[in-house]
């Protein structure tokens, strides 16, 4: 379906910190299937994206962590959700009932297969297959969340405890509070995805830089931390959503002046975590 592979492994072959990063939504190759379905300009599709998220993870890569990042563009698929939130009036043919999830996010449009946006409406000239579904799945959202998995039991394995931070970008956020805007969120689906000292620690890190952050609203983290967050296994999950206005130019469009900045703050974040859950004792060499 796809000639880019769906996602890259940057980092360390073997584990050498309890942290992982995973970037789902920031991937720029447009499978020519996907372009010609479009009745929008690709331009149009890169809303979807959160742009350049990437960018972000390089100093936290190079003090160790691994990154799983994703290639395709979430327009093909959103990684981020449940296989099973498919928009039944997007698909040419019949799914099962416990094949499908109607979600509030496929409600909103936007669910394993985006179908609108607010500023452009539908998005496709047509309807998927069954075949494509079944094959954007078993080729990209599946392999994706494997590797992610594969990758915490190996470092649970190796330093008894894992920590994923799944790395995403918003919107500036209307200003609600006196003293600005929220500039970062932090879900951790309100507590099933990871330990409170972990969130507690990660929040504390982001205000002592002097950015507002919040809790689990208006993002409490979707499917990868339902998935993936096991923290009474000591495997926690929590997502991270950086105002692209931190990072971005002033077209929110390419990574702009602060975006090494905001890449050591978010390696920072990995830091403290990896102190917080690595033995104080290295791990002998196998």
């Amino acid at each position: 379906m796809a000639s880019a592979a769906p996602f890259t492994l940057v980092g360390p072959a073997l584990p050498a910190s309890p942290v992982l990063l995973t970037v789902p939504h920031a991937g720029r190759y447009y499978p020519p299937s996907v372009v010609e379905a479009a009745r929008v300009p690709v331009t149009r599709l890169q809303a979807l994206e959160d742009r350049y998220a990437d960018a972000l993870i390089g100093p936290a890569v190079a003090q160790g962590a691994t990154a799983i990042v994703a290639s395709v563009a979430r327009a093909t698929i959103d990684l981020n959700r449940d296989p099973r939130e498919i928009d039944p009036a997007m698909i040419d043919g019949v799914l099962a009932p416990e094949d499908l999830l109607l979600s509030g996010k496929v409600r909103a449009g936007l669910g394993l297969f985006p179908r609108r946006l607010p500023s452009c409406g539908d998005l496709w000239r047509r309807r998927l297959t069954l075949d494509m579904v079944q094959n954007r799945i078993a080729e990209l959202h599946a392999p994706y969340h494997a590797a992610i998995a594969q990758r915490l039991e190996l470092t649970r394995q190796r330093f008894g405890a894992a920590v994923l931070i799944d790395c995403h970008s918003m919107p500036p956020l209307p200003v609600r509070q006196p003293d600005g805007p929220v500039r970062i969120v932090v879900g951790d689906r309100f507590g099933a995805g990871a330990s409170i000292a972990a969130v507690d620690l990660i929040m504390a890190v982001i205000e002592s830089v002097g950015l507002i952050a919040a809790r689990n609203h208006p993002y409490a983290g979707g499917y990868t931390i339902d998935r993936h967050g096991r923290p009474r296994h000591n495997v926690h999950a929590i997502q991270i959503e950086y105002d692209r206005s931190l990072y971005l130019d002033a077209a929110l469009d390419r990574p702009g002046p602060n975006v090494e900045g905001c890449g050591r703050l978010l390696a920072t974040i990995a830091s403290r975590l990896e102190s917080l859950f690595r033995p104080e004792m290295p791990i002998a060499a196998e």
